[in-house]
């Protein structure tokens, strides 16, 4: 794209934001992103901190933080009328590189970008990863007023404030206000694997918020924002998740994640009751993956039984830790495998197999290629 033909404005982009984001698979439309309000002078009776305290604290990380986020666009190709439409999104500076999301630059190798600035740059591609959907992109002439954010080493809280930077809509240089509503939620994924560790927030994500960042009061990235959702829920990639596979990307292009070959179901009451188990905890084995890590180390179910007229598995083993972590449900056991565990790795596993607890070694491999959605 020749500069002539380059957008003069992020707000020229309003227009067809719209239907941009939805070509893109951008999120799904929610309310317009939420910009922080004059605030009264009501004191909080928690901490002696007044509204307006929080108003300014909310400015100052927009400020210390808003060079650093970008505007992605990806040209539309094809002969006119016949084009494939473009797309749009978020992104941040991270170690001199840009991160945002892998369907925000959808397959494409070169995409445009617009700081703060409203200077457009091109920037190349050099690492996606289709199971955490993140991205890392080069630009050769980084902004001198960019020194870069960072990722928080701590998770968050549940009722932690957030703000979300970004371009919801096309619209430049955007802030929204909210908390951490939930951790640990694992994200459904074009790939058939679920995204892992993923926060749950409140506060605004529109179509051209995805890749841009969440970030604490602190102004560190807790999380890259992925989805909004129509009942003003939206969702972030983690940091902890994203700085494992972000670095990866950088370096090798690729990150692998780990793979341990199982299908499984929450143990719920009537699992449990059909098993004769204490207690409705744990993940049950439905199913090892043929030539997977699993399928000579776990047993899957064997069976059916009907409990109060549901069909459910029986008969195979049931995870209950890993590397002496507690895996109460499938989300933890996929922020666990995730977080804190490699490929080529051997872990215990600690599972309860007819009625009795024992401890095995599992090594894991490297998650399989799929084709990028």
């Amino acid at each position: 794209m020749s500069r002539d033909e380059r957008p003069v404005s992020r707000r020229r982009l309003l227009g067809l934001s719209a239907g941009i984001a939805t070509a893109a698979g951008i999120g799904t439309l929610s309310s317009a992103s939420t910009r922080v309000q004059d605030a009264d002078d009501g004191t909080d009776d928690q901490n002696g901190t007044t509204d307006a305290d929080m108003a300014g604290r909310y400015a100052e990380i927009y400020q210390e933080s808003i060079d650093d986020v970008v505007l992605i666009t990806i040209p539309g190709t094809g002969e006119p009328g016949q084009e494939t439409p473009g797309g749009l999104g978020s992104g941040f500076v991270v170690d001199d590189h840009v991160v945002t999301n892998s369907h925000v630059v959808d397959g494409s190798d070169e995409v445009e970008l617009q700081f703060r600035d409203e200077q457009w740059r091109e920037g190349s591609v050099v690492g996606t990863d289709v199971h955490s959907d993140l991205a890392v992109l080069e630009v050769d002439d980084m902004p001198d007023d960019t020194d870069g954010l960072e990722f928080a080493t701590d998770g968050p809280t549940i009722g932690d404030e957030v703000l979300a930077l970004g371009n919801p809509l096309g619209l430049d240089a955007s802030i929204s206000q909210g908390i951490v509503s939930g951790i640990d939620r694992s994200l459904p994924s074009p790939t058939g694997f679920s995204i892992p560790a993923a926060i749950q927030t409140d506060a605004s994500l529109n179509p051209g918020n995805s890749g841009g960042p969440l970030v604490d009061l602190d102004g560190e990235v807790v999380g890259v924002a992925f989805a909004g959702v129509e009942q003003t829920i939206g969702f972030a990639i983690s940091a902890a998740l994203a700085s494992r596979v972000v670095p990866a990307l950088v370096e090798d292009g690729t990150y692998e994640h780990p793979y341990m070959g199982v299908s499984v179901t929450p143990v719920g009451p009537q699992i449990a009751e059909a098993n004769d188990l204490e207690e409705p905890r744990g993940v049950l084995i439905t199913e090892t993956i043929p030539n997977g890590p699993a399928e000579d180390v776990l047993q899957p179910a064997t069976g059916v039984e009907t409990v109060d007229g549901t069909a459910v598995p029986v008969g195979g083993d049931v995870i209950v830790a890993i590397n002496d972590e507690e895996i109460p449900n499938q989300d933890r056991l996929s922020s666990v495998l995730a977080l804190e565990t490699s490929p080529d790795e051997t872990i215990p596993i600690e599972i309860i197999r007819d009625g009795e607890r024992g401890i095995g070694e599992l090594t894991l491999e490297s998650r399989p290629d799929v084709d990028a959605p």
